[in-house]
């Protein structure tokens, strides 16, 4: 860990005033939430070409495997708990000056930190709540769940319209949800320090973020395990684990908050 460059963002952070994080799911495999882009990201008896929206929505058998994926796949996301990155995002919010909290994540881990929900984009859903596709009808995952345990359901159905339920994330061929995408594009544009965490920056339109903001005029932090395409506009650049990353630029950005200067 390069200890100029966290002093560099730490500073960044104390003198910005309209911060925006941006949090991929590099941030979550430390919490034990697998990263759906590594090279075998379902279990080997499913096949994500069966797990697209289109093939959901057209036919009984589908749902099935869909529900059948989900439900395997949904507790250690109900279990994971929240690692120093997430609790460092909790940090920076409570300086009072980031404006969103944007995430390709669908893990619920920035509000179980503490993170203020009003404050959270969640441009690919949540894994939290079930949506009727028909009359839009939302309920929590554990109510749906409990359901279908208590009566042996392998599909559910809307109990007000009989339309089917979708755990309320974005499936392959879904399109995201406008008005979450055009908030986060507006908050990218009016921040003056955009941070990414945990994100390659490969999957659009989420990485023309970074790009938008650098546009506008702010200065753009980097935390991955990797290089991205946007290296080349990056202020700073820090290559490591997200939670030891995070930890040690909000410790430094104490220290220079009560005066300790660099």
């Amino acid at each position: 860990m390069d200890d100029r460059l966290i002093r560099q963002a730490a500073r960044m952070l104390q003198e910005a005033r309209r911060i925006v994080v941006f949090t991929g799911a590099g941030i979550s495999t430390e919490s034990g939430i697998p990263d759906f882009r590594s090279p075998r990201p379902f279990p080997p008896r499913y096949n994500s070409d069966d797990l697209t929206y289109q093939k959901f929505i057209s036919h009984e058998r589908y749902r099935k495997i869909y529900w059948d994926y989900d439900r395997a796949r949904y507790p250690a996301m109900r279990d994971a708990l929240p690692n120093d990155a997430h609790r460092a995002v909790v940090e920076i919010e409570r300086t009072g000056r980031m404006t969103a909290l944007i995430t390709q994540n669908i893990d619920g881990l920035h509000q179980k930190a503490g993170s203020n929900p009003a404050l959270v984009y969640e441009l690919h859903g949540t894994v939290h709540e079930v949506g009727c596709l028909h009359c839009h009808t939302r309920w929590s995952r554990e109510a749906i769940t409990d359901r279908m345990e208590r009566e042996g359901i392998e599909v559910p159905y809307c109990e007000h319209c009989g339309g089917p339920l979708k755990v309320a994330t974005i499936a392959f061929g879904q399109s995201l949800p406008t008005d979450v995408l055009e908030e986060s594009f507006r908050h990218a544009q009016a921040c003056d320090l955009f941070i990414t965490i945990g994100s390659s920056l490969v999957v659009q339109p989420a990485n023309l973020l970074p790009p938008q903001a650098k546009r506008s005029g702010a200065r753009l932090i980097l935390v991955n395990l990797s290089g991205t395409p946007y290296d080349n506009i990056m202020d700073v650049i820090l290559l490591g684990p997200a939670g030891p990353t995070m930890k040690a630029i909000m410790e430094d950005f104490g220290r220079i908050s009560a005066g300790g200067g660099d």
